[in-house]
């Protein structure tokens, strides 16, 4: 396994644990350049702390499940995902999607684009 596939995993497994672990919070910040691009839904931001700080006000437990990243010609990793959730206000969602990554040489995420097949799910960040 390349560490690209490494970071890029860990990300989906500290994403879930983060809301509760603070630890795992840290380690998640740190697979992330401080001014990494994040985009959703069409919309570019800068960090990845102000993200994950605004989806665990709206969200109360997540868990995603994936498919084995893949290297695409570009030089940026896909991978298939799910993910069921429960919202702060108490119901309970599952959505789809993929997800598209660019790690650096030192293997931290410099770009994570989330593409969702519902492409107004997570509007609210």
């Amino acid at each position: 396994m390349t560490t690209a596939v490494h970071t890029l995993n860990d990300y989906f497994r500290l994403f879930d644990a983060s809301r509760t672990d603070e630890q795992a919070m840290e380690q998640l910040l740190n697979l992330f350049i401080p001014d990494v691009e994040i985009v959703l839904n069409g919309s570019s931001r800068k960090g990845f702390k102000n993200f994950i700080d605004m989806f665990y006000q709206y969200n109360i437990d997540i868990k995603h499940m994936h498919e084995p990243w893949e290297l695409q010609n570009n030089g940026t990793y896909e991978s298939r995902w799910a993910v069921c959730g429960m919202s702060s206000e108490g119901t309970v969602y599952a959505k789809t999607g993929i997800d598209i990554a660019r790690v650096n040489e030192e293997g931290q995420i410099v770009y994570l684009e989330n593409v969702q097949e519902n492409q107004d799910a997570f509007s609210k960040y």
